[in-house]
């Protein structure tokens, strides 16, 4: 599929459609106390007969938005199970151009409903609005004892490949953030912070495939944002629970949250200490084109545990209506021990020459992430205009230690065994400096104006030292050592704007400009690359309402992956005597071109059609040397790569006591890189598909099923086999709905299994790959407060520059 043929596409189903659009609907609804209350039923009623004209759900925080109907005389109708329906007073409509905001609206608790009967009905899961997907976490079975890692892999249209990437609809490069926040992770430093963090304390994500030019350039599928609990509530509340994990090893998690909030003032804290636990098979077989008699045949097996604390406080302070200031810190530990038997046999085609290698390895891991956020917003007048500021500083350090002892035997000879005993030491530190501002102006109807500058500076240093041994004294190995110090400095400035064009379309468009600066140092070896680029990043997001249930929206973007710190480190790394990962001081960035068609209907249902192209993709490249069958492992641009997705996404309510949201993509992805004058090309039509299953049973039992597909992938140079798996949770609320009990299991039939393959210029690689993911989970939460009336039942259920600081 070629770039030109999907533009053409695009632009004829645009053409085809029928100017006919219309203004919005809109307004909050909230509970008797005040709070926000998410998932209630919203129904346009015309005024003359109770004709439902459309309707939609309100989102988690009870806003919602209905395309204006004809003229004439409405109501609306608003309903939720526990609470009196409430009709609005009858207003008028000028037309279908013509916007109304209903302001703030209030359910009132069906008392004698409540007292009388039990009636339970399951919210829905997945909630699509104009601009995003939201997805419940809050109260879901599977969140119990489970991290945020594990939970974004069951969100709609995201997918984790073998090396642990997020992808959105297929992509890699998705910017992940924390309430609005950039997390400034990616890679291993992005899994081990959602891997600490526990799902018990999430209530939503907020997923974005088309962000606008306000957001870091940097990614190229889109923005996932974790929205953690708030406490909305006066007075001090909180909540603390345990829980237990078997997966072939045994693992815990514990923690607890503290709210306070009063008058101007809030403040909250989280304690959450887990000990995790890791396990990893890998069967691999290589075979080189100059020596096809000789196989390497290795059998794998890694176990390890982490023990995770994580503290996280903030307080915010309201200096007056208009303007509040605020703190907040996370600081988390990462302590972890890891060992690794491997056995490789090296088969001739005469046995005499045979070997054996048995390897033992041992790693011992230090790492801590502490991150300190400042911020100030200010509201500059009642139309909406507002000023924010953001200063952050993140300090992330590792300290890596390892042992790698080999036995070698000749399987053909009396030869006597031999062994080696090398040792490593990786001290790594990352200083990020930030430093941003945003301001938002309204004109009325003439649409918002959006203009921020973005400065950051960083300092990565990673100090790399192998070592050989001789008679119990250690020797520094200079050919396998470096010490690599990157400094980078990024300024950004952005301008968006956003309108309604004459009530029948919608328009934003923004463009994002960004300078790099930086410099790679190695100090070992006295050389530099130096780079210094500016880029322009435009966006360009059109909508167009058919009728009242039917949108079709329109999007461009270009963006950018920078290489991660540690993969420009010119080091060679050591992972057995067959195997080395060797850094790439001249790897480039990677740039991508998305388009997509979303096509909305009732603002439940969304099919996006999408298109990337990626020049200088970024893949692993495998290197064999096969007078010594060694395979050199590198991160390499590759010409380019090409993608194109169809995701459907239906959530469908089955009865009051069952949900279901479904997902599925079709994706065509292919990859080129020329080498030795010939073309190698990887490319792959795979699906992949998603269903989750909420429904509740009798005695008030909640039950959730998650199952999987994922088809053959291309994956850079690698072909990977297709693979599905099913999870299954069990919730259960005691002691008015104080106290939780969840129970879980996760790839039931053990067959998250990554199999793969690739061929090179005659060498060849294949291997199959598990990674412990079949689990038992236990959990207990309980709640607890103090203040005004604690009512559970009614609540609803981007620093990208360290998101460079790691990678598997």
């Amino acid at each position: 599929m070629k770039p030109l043929r999907l533009l053409l596409l695009l632009l004829s189903l645009c053409i085809s459609q029928h100017d006919l659009a219309q203004g919005m609907l809109s307004g909050t609804v909230h509970d008797a106390s005040g709070q926000p209350l998410g998932f209630v039923n919203v129904a346009v009623l015309k005024a003359a007969d109770g004709a439902v004209v459309s309707g939609t759900i309100a989102g988690a925080e009870g806003s919602f938005q209905i395309g204006t109907p004809g003229a004439g005389k409405y109501k609306l109708r608003l309903s939720m199970v526990g609470y009196t329906p409430l009709e609005t007073a009858v207003f008028d409509v000028d037309g279908i151009d013509s916007s109304k905001d209903l302001g703030s609206l209030t359910l009132q608790e069906d008392a004698e409903l409540l007292g009388e009967v039990v009636v339970q009905a399951m919210r829905p899961a997945v909630v699509t609005q104009a601009d995003k997907t939201v997805v419940s976490v809050e109260g879901t079975a599977m969140a119990g004892g489970a991290t945020a890692f594990e939970v974004l892999t069951k969100s709609p249209g995201v997918w984790v490949d073998q090396e642990g990437n997020i992808k959105l609809n297929g992509k890699a490069g998705v910017q992940v953030m924390i309430d609005g926040r950039a997390s400034y992770l990616t890679g291993k430093e992005l899994q081990n912070l959602l891997q600490s963090m526990s799902a018990e304390n999430i209530r939503d994500l907020e997923i974005i495939t088309n962000p606008s030019a306000k957001y870091e350039a940097e990614g190229a599928s889109g923005i996932i944002n974790i929205n953690l609990k708030k406490n909305t509530m006066a007075g001090m509340n909180g909540s603390v629970y345990a829980g237990y994990q078997y997966a072939e090893l045994h693992g815990y998690t514990a923690g607890t949250d503290l709210n306070y909030k009063q008058g101007k003032w809030s403040f909250f804290a989280s304690l959450d200490v887990a000990e995790r636990t890791r396990l990893r098979t890998n069967n691999m077989l290589r075979t080189t084109s100059d020596n096809p008699d000789v196989r390497l045949k290795q059998r794998m097996k890694e176990e390890g545990t982490q023990f995770v604390p994580v503290l996280r406080m903030g307080t915010d302070y309201a200096l007056n209506n208009q303007h509040s200031v605020g703190v907040f810190g996370r600081v988390s530990r990462y302590l972890a021990e890891d060992e690794v038997q491997a056995n490789t046999y090296l088969r001739h085609a005469n046995p005499q020459k045979d070997l054996y290698v048995n390897a033992a390895n041992v790693s011992k891991t230090r790492y801590s992430n502490s991150a300190l956020n400042l911020h100030y917003l200010g509201k500059l007048d009642t139309l909406g205009t507002t000023l924010s500021a953001d200063v952050d500083y993140v300090r992330l350090k590792s300290d890596d230690k390892a042992s790698f002892l080999n036995k070698f035997d000749s399987l053909g000879s009396v030869s006597p065994v031999s062994e080696d005993l090398l040792l490593s030491e990786n001290p790594t530190s990352y200083d990020i400096y930030s430093a941003r501002t945003d301001f938002t102006m309204l004109f009325d109807k003439a649409g918002k104006l959006e203009m921020g500058a973005k400065v950051s500076h960083v300092v990565s240093d990673n100090d790399l030292r192998f070592y050989t041994t001789a008679d119990m004294v250690k020797h520094l190995d200079e050919s396998r050592s470096n010490h690599f110090v990157y400094k980078e400095n990024i300024y950004a400035a952005y301008a968006n704007y956003a309108a309604q064009l004459g009530g029948k379309w919608k328009l934003q468009g923004g463009l994002r400009a960004e300078q790099t600066v930086a410099e790679g140092r190695s100090v070992t070896l006295s050389q530099s690359t130096d780079r210094k680029y500016v880029d322009l990043f435009p966006s360009l997001f059109v909508q167009h309402s058919v009728n009242d249930a039917y949108q079709i929206s329109y999007s461009y973007s270009r963006g950018i992956i920078r290489p991660r710190y540690e993969t420009l480190n010119p080091f060679m790394f050591y992972l057995d005597p067959y195997t080395l990962v060797e850094g790439n001081p001249y790897l480039k960035p990677q740039y991508t071109h998305s388009f997509s068609l979303t096509q909305s209907y009732r603002q439940r249902y969304n099919l996006v059609l999408g298109y990337s192209l990626t020049k200088d993709f970024v893949a692993e490249v495998p290197v064999q040397i096969s007078a010594d069958q060694v395979t050199i492992l590198q991160q390499q641009n590759v010409d380019d790569m090409e993608s194109a997705s169809a995701t459907l996404v239906a959530p469908v309510r089955v009865s009051a006591r069952w949900e279901v949201s479904s997902n599925a993509t079709l994706l065509y992805q292919s990859y080129a890189q020329k080498r030795d004058d010939q073309v190698l090309q990887n490319e792959q039509v795979t699906v992949l598909a998603q269903t989750n299953h909420q429904i509740l049973l009798p005695a008030d039992v909640r039950m959730e099923m998650n199952a999987c597909y994922q088809g053959p992938v291309a994956y850079g140079l690698y072909k990977l086999e297709a693979n599905w798996w099913v999870d299954a949770g069990l919730k259960r609320s005691f002691m008015n709905e104080k106290l939780d009990l969840s129970l879980s299991v996760t790839d039931i039939f053990k067959t998250k299994k990554i199999a793969g393959n690739t061929t090179i210029s005659g060498n060849a690689i294949t291997s199959k790959q598990y990674n412990g993911t079949q689990s038992f989970r236990i959990n207990l939460r309980y709640r607890f407060n103090r203040g005004e009336k604690f009512e559970t039942k009614k609540r609803p259920v981007d620093l990208n520059e360290a998101d460079r600081a790691g990678g598997n």
